[in-house]
């Protein structure tokens, strides 16, 4: 078929599956996008498996070269830097660095907010709360974002005063902070990168694609959200 965009991107409404979102809207990538509902387990589905074997969003398909296909959400905004060149440094150093703060959101924060999430948001509310894990996993997450406010100290973005995709892969986890509920207060220098990334259009716009969830970030009905995610998740 002629005239289709070369990306085609599987996702859904979550910190994950909203990084390419933002790389494209960010970088005006014409791109066609699948809605994955999760409700409807079409992440399990066989015909899904055959593109991510582990049955998770995002994934691409590039159809200029080979209908190439590539999960995880920290290789996909690398494939697309590279692709596109946009959004990741020249200069080899900043590069690096670029990929260490990718890095350091796919094995530290995503993780741990991800866990304070879970057991806050969807196990307690089914009745399994685990003061030990809620404690660990906030406390963990509290600690990763000092980690990112001393590292914006004097900066505007990670990597210096440039955006690159490592603020794109970061933002989405460390801005839910709210459904994580891990406090936020005296971290000026991280309060002041969501300020500047809030007001980015581009940014904002990828964030009520496929379909907007505002209370990860502390708005709209809070409760509705929580409910459905909890009901998704029963066993």
């Amino acid at each position: 078929m002629t005239n289709q965009p070369d990306i085609h991107l599987y996702t859904a409404s979550t910190m994950n599956g909203w990084k390419p979102l933002i790389f494209l809207e960010e970088a005006a990538i014409d791109y066609e996008m699948t809605y994955i509902d999760f409700a409807k387990k079409e992440q399990k589905s066989e015909w899904y498996l055959k593109l991510n074997p582990n049955g998770r969003i995002p994934t691409i398909i590039d159809r200029s070269n080979d209908d190439f296909v590539v999960f995880e959400s920290g290789a996909i905004l690398w494939y697309l830097a590279e692709k596109y060149d946009k959004f990741l440094p020249k200069n080899a150093k900043a590069r690096s660095q670029t990929l260490q703060w990718l890095m350091f959101q796919m094995g530290g924060i995503g993780p741990m907010m991800g866990q304070a999430m879970y057991f806050q948001r969807i196990a307690e509310p089914q009745g399994h709360r685990d003061d030990f894990a809620i404690k660990r996993y906030v406390s963990e997450s509290r600690r990763l974002l000092e980690v990112l406010d001393k590292q914006l100290e004097g900066q505007a973005y990670l990597v210096g005063d440039e955006f690159t995709i490592a603020d794109m892969a970061t933002y989405p986890w460390a801005r839910a902070y709210y459904w994580a509920k891990v406090a936020v207060e005296g971290l000026n220098n991280l309060q002041a990168w969501f300020n500047r990334i809030d007001e980015r259009p581009a940014t904002q716009h990828a964030l009520e694609l496929p379909k907007p969830v505002p209370a990860f970030f502390g708005k709209g009905d809070v409760a509705k959200t929580e409910a459905a995610n909890s009901e998704r998740f029963k066993q």
